[in-house]
C-alpha cells in the first residue's frame, strides 16, 4: 500500500488532546500509523507546542509531552521553500506551505473555511472525511 501523505492543522491536534473519544483522536492515531506519513515543518511543530501549552486549554503536561513525542517520532519534517499568502488567516499559510513541500495528499483541518478546497495536489478535508477515506468502519 502506498503511503498517505498528510499535514494536520493544529485545531485537529488540540481536539485530539481534549477529546479522547473524538474523531480527531482517531485521526491522530491513524496519522502516526503506517501507511500514513504525517508531515510537519519547524513552524508547525512550534505552533503545536505553543498551543498545546495554553493554560486555558488545561491539557496536562504529561499528555502534551506524550503527543509531541509521538509526533516527533512518527512524523517527517520538511522545509518549505515558498512563502504563501493565500489564506484569510496568515498563520494558516504554514500548513499549505508544508503540504506543498511534502507533496501531501491531504491537509486535515476542522476549519475548512480558512483554506481552499484544494491546494495544488493536496485536498483539504475534515477529520470525518479523512476517517471515511482511510477507515470507514470507524465512523458510526
Amino acid at each position: 500500500m502506498l503511503p498517505l501523505r498528510l499535514v494536520i492543522d493544529t485545531n485537529v491536534l488540540i481536539s485530539a488532546a481534549l477529546k479522547p473519544a473524538g474523531l480527531q483522536r482517531t485521526v491522530f492515531l491513524l496519522a502516526i500509523t503506517k501507511p500514513a506519513r504525517w508531515y510537519v515543518s519547524r513552524p508547525i511543530l512550534e505552533e503545536y507546542s505553543e498551543v498545546l501549552a495554553r493554560p486555558e486549554l488545561q491539557i496536562r503536561r504529561g499528555l502534551r509531552q506524550q503527543f509531541l513525542q509521538l509526533i516527533k517520532n512518527h512524523s517527517y519534517t520538511v522545509t518549505p521553500t515558498s512563502h504563501l499568502v493565500v489564506t484569510p488567516d496568515p498563520d494558516d499559510a504554514m500548513f499549505l506551505e508544508c503540504a506543498d513541500a511534502a507533496r501531501a495528499d491531504y491537509l486535515v483541518t476542522g476549519n475548512q473555511k480558512h483554506f481552499p478546497r484544494f491546494w495544488k495536489n493536496t485536498k483539504i478535508i475534515t477529520p470525518r472525511e479523512f476517517i471515511s477515506l482511510t477507515a470507514p468502519h470507524l465512523i458510526k
